[in-house]
C-alpha cells in the first residue's frame, strides 16, 4: 500500500511545474521581502540618526543662548556700573527671566546623555546661583553705592562667569563628539541602505531574469511549439510531433498531442486504405460485370438474333405472315444488344483495359457532343486504379461541360510528372460549378482522394470552368 501510494506522487503530473512555479515565486517574494526588510532598518537608523543631529544641533543652539544670556547678564550689570543708567539693564533683566526656562529646556534636551545631562545641571545650578547670589544683590547694591559694588563684581563676575563658560565649552564639546558619532553612524547607515538596496535591486533583477528564463524555456517555448504543431496538424499534415521534454503538466499536454496525432494518422491511413479498398473492390466488380455482360447475356443476345436470321432464310413461301414479325423480332433483339454493349462500356470500358488511358480518352472525346481539345502525354501503362480515376474524371468533367456549361469547347490535357499524373480539364462555358454540388464531383473526388490525390475546381461566373486533379503514380 505505501509503495503504490508513493508511485501515485511521483506519478502526478501536476505536481512538478506547479510545484517549481510556486517555488520559485515563493524564493523571489523572500528576496524581495528581505530586500525591503533592510531597506526599511537602515531608513529607519537613518531617520533615528537624522532626530539625533538635530537634537545636538538644537543642544548646541541652547547651550550658545544660555552662553549669551550669560554674556549679557554680565555686560548689562557692567555698563550699568560704570554709566549708573538703568537702560543698561534692560538686557540684563530680559537675560534673568529667560534664563531659567532656557536652562530647564536644555535639560529637557540632554535628557537622555548622562555626561551632556550632568553639565546642562550643573550650568542650571551656576546660572541659578549666578542669578540669585551675585547677579541680582549686585544689581541691587550698585543702585545704592556703585563704587562699592564695583569692586566686588570685578572679581566675583569674571569668577563665575569663566566658570560657567568652562561648563558650556565642556558641554559643547561633548555635543559635538557626540554629533561626529552620530554622523558617523548615519553615515554607516546610509551606506548600508544604499548597499541593501542595491543588492537587493540586483538580487531581484537577476531572480527576476532567471524566473522569466525559466517561464520561457519550461512554458512559452513548449507552447510555442505546440502550437506550431497543432497548426501543421490543422494544415493535414499528421506527421507533426512535438519532442517529450517538458516539466509536469507540459510533458502530459505533449504526450498528449502525439498520441492523439498518432492516432490521427493511423486512422487516416485506415480510412486511405479502406477506400481503396472500397475503389479497388468497385473496379473489380465493375470489371467482372462487363465481363459476364459481354460473355454471357451479350453473347447470347447476338445468338438469338442470328437464330431469328436463320429462321427467316428458311420461312416456307407460304407462310409470308412471319416475315414482317420475325424481322422486328430481329431488329429489337440487335437493338439491345447496342444499349447492352453501351451499358457494358459505359460500367468499365474495355478499351480503358485493352489499350491504355490515351486511346480510352481520345475515345471519350470523339463520343462528347463538345468539340475536345486533347492533349495527352503519359509514356506506356499506368498502374490500373490510376488509369480508371483518370477516365472518370475526364468523362464526368465531359458529361457536366455538355449538360451544364454552354461550352464551344473543350480542352483535355494529361501529362506525367514526378511520379504524378496531372489532369485538367477546361472550358470556356458559363461557369459557376463548384466541387461540393452534385454527386458526380463528389464521387470523383473520393476516388482521387482515395489513391492520395487531390481535385480542385476553377469556375468563376462568365469564365468557364477549369478541373485539376492530381495522382499519385506508385507504380507501372
Amino acid at each position: 500500500m505505501h509503495d503504490g501510494r508513493s508511485g501515485a506522487v511521483r506519478n502526478d503530473p501536476g505536481r512538478g511545474l506547479t510545484l517549481r512555479t510556486v517555488t520559485a515565486g515563493a524564493v523571489l517574494a523572500l528576496i524581495v521581502g528581505a530586500a525591503f526588510a533592510v531597506l526599511l532598518v537602515s531608513i529607519g537608523d537613518l531617520r533615528e540618526a537624522w532626530r539625533r543631529e538635530q537634537r545636538s544641533a538644537q543642544v548646541l543652539t541652547m547651550a550658545n543662548r544660555l552662553e549669551r544670556l550669560i554674556i549679557d547678564m554680565e555686560t548689562s550689570q557692567r555698563g550699568f556700573a560704570l554709566t549708573g543708567q538703568e537702560s543698561f539693564l534692560q538686557p540684563w533683566q530680559a537675560a534673568v527671566a529667560a534664563f531659567p526656562g532656557q536652562a530647564s529646556e536644555l535639560e529637557r534636551l540632554v535628557a537622555d546623555d548622562p555626561a551632556q545631562h550632568e553639565l546642562a545641571r550643573r550650568i542650571e545650578a551656576e546660572g541659578t546661583s549666578y542669578i540669585d547670589a551675585y547677579s541680582v544683590p549686585l544689581v541691587r547694591a550698585m543702585r545704592g553705592d556703585r563704587a562699592v559694588a564695583r569692586a566686588a563684581e570685578t572679581a566675583e563676575g569674571r569668577r563665575r562667569v569663566d566658570t560657567m563658560r568652562g561648563e558650556f565649552d565642556a558641554l559643547v564639546a561633548v555635543t559635538l563628539s557626540a554629533a561626529r558619532t552620530e554622523q558617523r553612524q548615519s553615515d554607516t547607515a546610509a551606506l548600508r541602505a544604499i548597499t541593501s538596496g542595491v543588492a537587493g535591486l540586483i538580487a531581484s533583477v537577476a531572480l527576476i531574469g532567471a524566473y522569466s528564463l525559466y517561464l520561457a524555456r519550461a512554458v512559452v517555448t513548449p507552447v510555442r511549439r505546440l502550437a506550431g504543431a497543432t497548426r501543421q496538424l490543422t494544415d493535414g499534415d499528421l506527421r507533426a510531433r512535438v519532442p517529450e521534454r517538458g516539466i509536469g503538466e507540459i510533458r502530459v499536454l505533449e504526450r498528449g498531442f502525439n498520441t492523439m496525432a498518432a492516432t490521427l494518422d493511423g486512422q487516416r491511413e485506415e480510412l486511405a486504405a479502406s477506400r481503396s479498398r472500397i475503389v479497388t473492390s468497385a473496379d473489380q466488380a465493375r470489371r467482372r460485370i462487363e465481363r459476364d455482360l459481354h460473355d454471357g447475356i451479350q453473347q447470347r443476345l447476338v445468338s438469338l438474333v442470328l437464330d431469328v436470321r436463320t429462321t427467316q432464310a428458311t420461312l416456307p413461301p407460304d407462310r409470308p405472315d412471319l416475315a414482317e414479325p420475325l424481322d422486328r423480332l430481329a431488329d429489337g433483339l440487335g437493338e439491345a444488344v447496342d444499349e447492352l454493349r453501351e451499358i457494358s462500356r459505359g460500367i468499365h470500358p474495355a478499351i480503358l483495359s485493352e489499350a491504355g488511358l490515351g486511346p480510352a480518352l481520345k475515345t471519350l472525346a470523339r463520343r462528347s457532343p463538345v468539340p475536345v481539345e486533347l492533349d495527352v502525354n503519359v509514356p506506356g501503362r499506368l498502374p490500373e486504379p490510376v488509369e480508371v480515376a483518370a477516365y472518370y474524371v475526364v468523362s464526368e468533367a465531359l458529361t457536366n461541360t455538355a449538360k451544364h456549361a454552354q461550352a464551344a469547347i473543350v480542352t483535355v490535357r494529361a501529362c506525367l510528372e514526378e511520379g504524378t499524373l496531372r489532369l485538367r480539364v477546361s472550358d470556356d462555358g458559363v461557369g459557376g460549378a463548384t466541387s461540393g454540388t452534385g454527386s458526380g464531383l463528389l464521387g470523383l473526388a473520393d476516388r482521387v482522394e482515395a489513391l492520395g490525390g487531390t481535385v480542385t475546381v476553377d469556375s468563376p461566373p462568365a469564365q468557364g470552368t477549369t478541373l485539376h486533379a492530381d495522382l499519385p503514380v506508385t507504380g507501372g
